[in-house]
């Protein structure tokens, strides 16, 4: 990142600010613009800049000049200004109920809160909810502080305000609690909570970030009121966690006192200066005396905890925070040195980083991808039946069959997320991985031989066999709908990290992968599904094991060092010895994901598909164990990869991206670090993970709307005519598919698409029960395993929405309730009789 701007340069940057259109201050990495001017009669010192149901609003503040070390001098006022987009003009609202200045205040979801102040030397406990009806502002009286407070910093997480610190008091010691104040409460009431492990203190700078709370310096003032004592800045930096609560962290390079700070991106903090000094015997900070001073803008990172600078503002402090309203920083800001007009609102964004990629890497990218069609054309040829279309003619050999299972089931999703998830935190999930391994012996042992049973193409067609026709038909509906969103998720989701790193916009990314995984997938059937994803997987794993080798070497002291390094930050922490149900306990990892991976390996036909194109049970069996085999090097590999992008970032932190989100952070490292043509190869890997499983998708949807409807209603239809239907249901899920996914980055139904993602996930752990009720359980029949899996549905969003259990243990309820909600349910209807090889145990 940028280091600060020579002093020249600041002066020909500040001599831009007249324009009022984005400038790029030398050396800086933020894009700053002025918005629209303020009224002349406006203050913006000691204001309050809240984001308010999507509109900026400053409150209160003080004439400049007003305030010194005297708080008698503070002469606040009640103005209101509501800005509603950038491109209009300020707007008067209601005043604030009483003047305020030096007020706490933070926004939360469509309104904000602010709480104390100041007002002619009397300190006020007085706080206010703050939201906007008809476009005006109402302010409705929230319960007093427990005692007067002026100078305290304020955020949110999670409907909670947070208000850390402040002067309670002339002559008072600083504030060393934090109160909070839960808005979701029926009869909200002040709470006094755990205080941070380092002195009390006022002005400190406070905000909400990656799901926790960060302090940083302020005041720290001695009692008794003795004003031949100069005032201290603070150093020092803490981590506030609703779960873990305090933890200190690295504090900033220098004191910081009455610093504006707001969150930049996903996982970095920006704070608007810094000064160690204060007045003699005052608590006004010495940015109040020179405000035209330009401060430097630091940037604190969550993840690595480390500092970088993002070169300078454009003006001078002149509020006590700041927000961000419309993906921009927003902060007051006074003229810089020179310029004597009056202060203003500036905006700042994350410039755009240069893509790392060469012409060379297009070129290799490229070349993969004709590779791929050309895969797709060839297996074109080599079947003209729906058998071959679907199932290969059950000769694909194991092996190749159980790479296909492993690349379906890692989707771009996790190998990207799960390096991100490891660079975030540690490696808890690495349980998570291994009972795919576990897993794989009852699939092995007892669900495999009732598939091979009888050569089906559809996993529930054994659903007729074993229960009836509905159930058939509930199940396969539900498998449907669930591959139609996940598609367009998987597409999605990689498309945007891809889009950041490459300069290829998320359309262009969506489009490629959509239509490439159509096309070879609709002329190459399961063959060109699975021989692809042979391909696929060498260039993902190895592509993995590159990246890891090109990491340990650009890494200071290699696996040594990143060990080393992991070891002090607790990084390598996998078990966490606890009985609680709503983290990741051990446990939770172990139970939970047992059940959650019998879903896909059990009845996702995605998956069970794969068992019917070996030619024998035998081979089928091994191609699980591949599987199962692969997941134990290819977890060590993605999880040091983590551990090691931790530790490369916080070795280097000016080469992270603020913009970008964690999961984008070995694509960074791929498009930053990597040789040209081998960073192509890498992005190549990642929309390989993302292609195979999309191709997987197409195919097992295809094969599940052919054969349990049409074939099923119509079984006198023609080969060809079903072959036919099966490349065009393909073709068109492809197409449909794309276009959701581009809607998602077009329209941003993000919100929309997750719930339905959420209601569709309600149905998974009933189609494993459903399978599970089949296999093990005699006394289980048709109407009994319905109402099973319905009533699993319900009470499975009963249990998200009205319980704190973690979501790892949603498919142990799941499957549980459905088997025995089922077992009960079928002592209420007539038993049947068993289809042949239909097969029960108990």
């Amino acid at each position: 990142m940028a280091r600060s701007a020579r002093p020249a340069a600041s002066a020909c940057a500040l001599a831009l600010l007249a324009i009022g259109g984005p400038i790029r201050v030398p050396g800086a990495d933020l894009l700053w613009s002025q918005l629209e001017p303020l009224p002349v009669s406006a203050e913006i010192t000691g204001s309050c800049v809240m984001v308010v149901s999507g509109a900026l609003v400053v409150a209160g503040g003080t004439p400049r000049g007003s305030e010194s070390g005297e708080d008698s001098r503070v002469q606040p006022v009640r103005d209101v200004w509501i800005l509603d987009s950038p491109d209009v003009s300020w707007r008067a609202a209601t005043p604030l109920p009483e003047p305020l200045a030096f007020s706490a205040c933070a926004s939360l979801e469509g309104f904000a809160v602010l709480a104390g102040g100041i007002r002619e030397g009397r300190l006020l406990d007085s706080a206010y909810h703050v939201r906007l009806h008809q476009g005006d502002a109402v302010f409705e009286p929230l319960p007093a502080l427990p005692e007067p407070r002026a100078y305290a910093a304020a955020a949110a997480l999670d409907s909670v305000f947070y208000l850390a610190g402040g002067r309670a008091g002339p002559g008072s010691a600083n504030g060393a609690d934090m109160l909070m104040l839960n808005l979701q409460a029926e009869d909200p009431a002040w709470e006094v909570g755990p205080a941070w492990p380092g002195p009390g203190r006022m002005l400190a700078s406070f905000v909400a970030q990656d799901g926790a709370l960060f302090l940083f310096g302020g005041a720290a003032l001695p009692t008794g009121g003795d004003a031949s004592n100069k005032g201290l800045g603070l150093q020092d930096a803490y981590r506030f966690s609703p779960i873990a609560g305090w933890t200190r962290i690295t504090g900033p390079p220098r004191p910081i006192v009455g610093v504006p700070a707001a969150a930049l991106g996903p996982t970095h903090i920006a704070l608007f200066g810094g000064e160690e000094r204060l007045r003699s015997g005052g608590d006004v900070p010495v940015s109040q005396e020179a405000p035209r001073l330009t401060p430097p803008v630091r940037g604190y990172h969550t993840v690595t905890d480390t500092w970088v600078e993002f070169g300078r503002a454009p003006g001078g402090i002149a509020g006590r925070n700041a927000t961000v309203w419309q993906d921009r920083l927003v902060v007051p800001l006074e003229p810089g040195e020179g310029n004597r007009e009056r202060a203003g609102v500036w905006a700042a964004s994350v410039a755009p980083a240069p893509s790392g990629f060469s012409a060379v890497d297009y070129v290799t990218l490229f070349a993969y991808f004709s590779v791929l069609v050309a895969m797709g054309l060839y297996f074109a040829s080599k079947g003209s039946s729906t058998d071959e279309f679907f199932l290969a003619g059950g000769r694909m050999p194991w092996w190749a069959t159980g790479l296909s299972i492993f690349g379906t089931q890692l989707s771009s999703i996790s190998f990207m997320a799960v390096p991100a998830k490891v660079y975030a935190t540690d490696w808890v999930y690495f349980l998570l991985q291994m009972t795919i391994v576990l897993v794989a012996f009852p699939v092995v042992f007892f669900y495999l031989p009732y598939f091979r049973r009888a050569k089906m193409t559809s996993a529930y067609e054994y659903l007729e066999n074993r229960f009836n026709l509905p159930v058939r038909l509930y199940a396969s509906v539900s498998f449907v709908l669930y591959q139609l969103g996940r598609m367009a998720i998987v597409l999605f989701l990689p498309a945007i990290a891809l889009s950041t790193v490459t300069g290829v916009s998320v359309y262009a990314c969506i489009l490629l992968m959509g239509t490439l995984s159509t096309l070879y997938t609709v002329m190459g059937g399961i063959k060109a599904v699975i021989w692809t994803d042979v391909v696929q997987v060498f260039v993902l794993y190895g592509g993995a094991l590159l990246s890891l080798l090109i990491l340990l070497a650009r890494t200071d002291g290699g696996l040594a060092g990143i060990v080393a390094a992991g070891l002090d930050y607790d990084k390598f922490h996998m078990f966490n010895w606890t009985w609680d149900w709503t983290t990741t306990a051990v446990w939770v990892v172990l139970v939970g994901n047992l059940f959650l991976n019998l879903v896909p390996y059990t009845s996702d036909q995605a998956v069970v598909q794969r068992y019917f194109t070996t030619k024998d049970e035998k081979a089928a069996a091994r191609s699980i164990w591949t599987n199962a085999i692969l997941i134990v090097p290819s977890t060590v590999t993605l999880f040091l990869l983590g551990t090691g992008l931790w530790a490369f970032y916080r070795a280097n932190p000016e080469l992270l991206d603020p913009a970008l989100p964690t999961d984008s952070i070995f694509p960074l490292f791929i498009a930053q670090q990597l040789p040209v043509g081998i960073a192509g190869l890498l992005i190549a890997a990642v929309f390989a993970a993302s292609m195979s499983t999309l191709d997987s998708s197409l195919n097992s949807v295809s094969a599940a709307v052919v054969t349990d409807f049409f074939v099923r209603f119509r079984p006198g239809s023609s080969d060809a005519a079903r072959l036919l239907l099966a490349r065009c249901l393909t073709g068109g899920l492809g197409a449909l598919a794309t276009a959701t996914s581009i809607a998602l980055a077009t329209f941003d139904i993000g919100s929309l698409w997750d719930t339905f993602q959420g209601m569709m996930g309600l149905l998974g752990g009933g189609l494993a029960g459903l399978f599970a009720l089949g296999i093990f359980f005699r006394r289980a029949n048709g109407g009994g395993a319905m109402a099973g899996a319905i009533a699993s549905v319900f009470i499975l969003y009963w249990v998200q929405q009205r319980t704190d259990l973690h979501f790892f243990l949603y498919g142990a309820v799941g499957i549980l309730s459905c088997i025995g909600i089922g077992l009960l349910a079928s002592a209420f209807f007539a038993p049947q009789r068993a289809a042949p090889g239909s097969g029960s145990r108990a």
